[in-house]
């Protein structure tokens, strides 16, 4: 592959040949069905077929579109068996790697981001890229200092593809909404178009770094690696080795699994009460298993901090008081509390009972001592809440996401879904209790509870 597609005509023709690509498949379909071959065969071979095209064309793209692509990965578990299967291994893929930029360009973004002498800043270089992204690509090196390190380099025009992708993806978003029965595209792309300035700004995404490196310094379950030196499209992280985090969801043991998933939702609930920050990228490209001396003593390594959502007082409260008070069945001081934070619009009525049954299957995962995340129970929810048919689907409809809980609402999705990938048993209960603001019910509510008791 060339350098980065950039222009327009391009980017747009290849993206174009996706929903043309999924409509000549099922006219190519319905014509094997025609001369004898059976529905099932016929339907798993279009799937196949399907994946293998999306991850061709989102990956050669980079840019806005592989975003999207890794942006659905992570919600592969709420898909049907049938449909997911083939779709699996292609999307994974997306998390891990992509075509490469050629070492000319890499070596001219990194003579006019870090000098004519770039070479002397380190023993040595891999031209060869270790892992590549949406936006950049790393390579393995040594810093001049001896330390291993991970270079960041952002592709050139990425900025431009990544708008120009997304703003064609929205034009296709009803096309591609079969690739995630129940859920809306729209909103998923138009989101991350919002996120793109703020990932593209290595200088933002190295404060946020800095930040988690220096909180979780020493830490006994999460690593997260210190900035070496950053500069327009060039950040330099200190390596770290360790299990991708896709690996343990493909092949990991029992152990690993429920390892990794605790640790990720600890650092899920603690990140942001320790940093004020929230790591917004959950997806398993991001994450590594970093061994220790037994299976129950691995650490979660965490990368890309491009995309934070900032909390300086940690996961806001109401959270936690609305997620307890759902726990505890208090319909009606959930309600309240809904209405408060704008999840009820003003000019809609709902039934507090209605809105509790609603709710309750979604946070069954905190009401017992350790819960085990499965496709099968993603799958459940997801259905239950996207069948036109369904109660839950008709008041899911009247509910509002305020915009100060959008990106918290699709990390939790997200963090869920990939625990529902590694099919982890979690003691989640004991995450929030410790991290999260709210959930646990301070003096005065304790007392005002008895009281009403």
């Amino acid at each position: 592959m060339s350098d980065l597609p950039r222009k327009a005509v391009t980017r747009t023709a290849k993206l174009a040949a996706l929903p043309l690509g999924f409509a000549g498949r099922a006219t190519w379909g319905l014509g094997k069905r025609i001369v004898g071959e059976s529905a099932e065969l016929v339907g798993r071979e279009l799937q196949q077929r399907t994946a293998e095209q999306l991850f061709k064309v989102l990956g050669e793209l980079k840019g806005g579109a592989m975003k999207f692509g890794q942006a659905l990965s992570v919600f592969e578990s709420a898909l049907p068996e049938e449909i997911a299967g083939p779709y699996r291994a292609a999307l994974t893929k997306l998390q891990e790697a992509a075509p490469p930029m050629p070492t000319r360009t890499v070596h001219t973004v990194l003579r006019e981001r870090l000098g004519e002498d770039w070479p002397s800043l380190f023993r040595e270089f891999e031209d060869k890229p270790s892992a590549a992204a949406s936006i950049g690509q790393v390579h393995r090196a040594v810093w001049h200092d001896g330390r291993e390190v991970a270079v960041k380099v952002q592709y050139p025009g990425a900025g431009e593809a990544l708008l120009s992708d997304l703003n064609q993806l929205s034009r296709f978003a009803r096309l591609l909404g079969p690739l995630i029965p129940g859920m809306d595209i729209k909103p998923l792309i138009a989101e991350l178009r919002d996120r793109v300035s703020e990932e593209l700004d290595y200088g933002l995404e190295a404060q946020a770094q800095r930040a988690h490196a220096q909180e979780f310094a020493n830490d006994p379950d999460v690593v997260v690696p210190a900035v070496v030196h950053q500069s327009d499209q060039v950040l330099v992280s200190e390596w770290i080795d360790g299990v991708p985090l896709s690996e343990v969801i493909a092949d990991g043991t029992r152990a690993q699994r429920d390892r990794a998933g605790q640790l990720l939702a600890r650092f899920l609930f603690s990140g942001p009460a320790r940093t004020g920050l929230l790591h917004a990228d959950p997806h398993p490209g991001n994450f590594r298993l970093l061994p220790g001396d037994s299976d129950d003593d691995w650490r979660l390594g965490v990368l890309d901090f491009g995309t934070v959502d900032r909390l300086p007082g940690g996961l806001p409260t109401p959270i936690g008081h609305s997620l307890r008070m759902t726990l505890e069945g208090r319909a009606d001081a959930v309600y309240e509390l809904l209405c408060a934070e704008g999840f009820v619009k003003d000019s809609m009525e709902l039934d507090p009972d209605a809105v509790l049954d609603y709710l309750l299957p979604i946070i069954e995962p905190a009401r017992i001592e350790a819960f085990t995340f499965t496709r099968g129970w993603m799958r459940g929810q997801a259905a239950r809440v996207a069948d036109p048919r369904s109660p839950a689907y008709q008041l899911g409809k009247r509910l509002n996401l305020p915009p100060s809980y959008l990106l918290i609402h699709r990390v939790t999705l997200s963090t869920i879904g990939v625990l529902c990938q590694l099919g982890s048993t979690v003691r989640l209960r004991g995450e929030l209790e410790e991290w999260l603001p709210g959930f646990l019910p301070d003096l005065a509510e304790a007392e005002e509870s008895a009281a009403e008791a």
